[in-house]
């Protein structure tokens, strides 16, 4: 856990909206140096002038989480500038609807390269980094936090790929945090699971890499889209809300992040669906005309 965030560096990546952004800009008030990293340039950009001019120490790098070479170069900048950082933010994710034998090999590889190996990249390049800080300085804190989704303790139906990637993400955010705890106090892990709150995940084909965003997308996909974009437009949690969440779980040393805990209501009954042996619940059980719209929606496609 991190008491004091003042003089600390977090490295963010999507940092160029959402999440990202919004942690951003509380770090830049707590007087944090900051290391922006972001697919998109434009957005990068303005994300970096806007910070600098909050009086914050900013590194900004232009790159593509799920490309190794480009994360390890990120790190060894940030360890040049700045030394290991305190906080790291894994946060950069695409969205991804559709029914699960309609996602092609392009789809899977986009949506896990950046939502699970994007993760994997920040563990595995930033961790070392800071237990060596830890070991150096028995004062020393640091804390890695993960994003996932409530779609990583559900399975909502025509998401599956997205589904996947968030579900490795918790599981690997659990397991980061167990083996912290084998080996050190000063270093924590959490993961954020949001449900659904407007950041502008649901526009992820603005950067869909070349092959994909050719593609025409199948009738269930745009369908997805079209129900997530309802969704996430009607969220009543802003993303400056659920950063601030984030500071507070980082300062308590708390692990699970939630933005909308009344959802936890359905991962209990997803869990006595596992521990019982019964079939899934039916996930528009508390809202069946959701699930009928969608059932007419598909089969109309068929």
């Amino acid at each position: 856990m991190i008491k004091d965030f003042k003089g600390k560096t977090a490295v963010l990546t999507g940092a160029g909206s959402g999440f990202g952004l919004e942690v951003a800009r509380i770090g830049a008030r707590l007087g944090m140096n900051l290391v922006l990293a972001d697919v998109q340039q434009d957005a990068l950009d303005r994300a970096a002038v806007e910070l600098k001019a909050a009086g914050a120490e900013v590194l900004a790098q232009q790159l593509d989480v799920s490309d190794a070479a480009q994360m390890e170069h990120l790190a060894q900048r940030v360890r040049e500038r700045f030394g290991a950082p305190h906080l790291v933010f894994n946060n950069a994710g695409v969205g991804s609807g559709g029914l699960v034998w309609e996602s092609t090999v392009q789809d899977w590889r986009w949506v896990l390269g950046v939502n699970l190996w994007g993760v994997i990249h920040g563990v595995r390049l930033f961790t070392p980094m800071m237990l060596e800080a830890a070991q150096q300085d028995p004062a020393w804190r640091g804390h890695i936090v993960n994003t996932a989704s409530m779609a990583g303790l559900l399975n909502p139906p025509n998401m599956g790929v997205y589904n996947v990637s968030k579900h490795a993400v918790v599981s690997l955010s659990e397991t980061l945090y167990q083996d912290l705890s084998l080996v050190t106090e000063q270093v924590g892990a959490s993961v954020l699971c949001p449900y659904f709150v407007p950041t502008g995940i649901q526009h992820s084909e603005r950067n869909r890499p070349g092959e994909l965003a050719a593609a025409r997308p199948t009738r269930s996909q745009l369908i997805g889209q079209a129900m997530t974009d309802k969704a996430v437009s009607s969220g009543k949690v802003t993303a400056a809300q659920v950063a601030q969440l984030v500071f507070d779980a980082v300062a308590a040393g708390q692990f699970y992040i939630y933005s909308h805990p009344k959802a936890i209501a359905s991962v209990q009954t997803r869990l006595e669906d596992v521990m019982l042996a019964r079939n899934p619940t039916d996930p528009f059980a508390h809202k069946p005309e959701l699930g009928q719209e969608l059932r007419k929606a598909l089969r109309a496609a068929g």
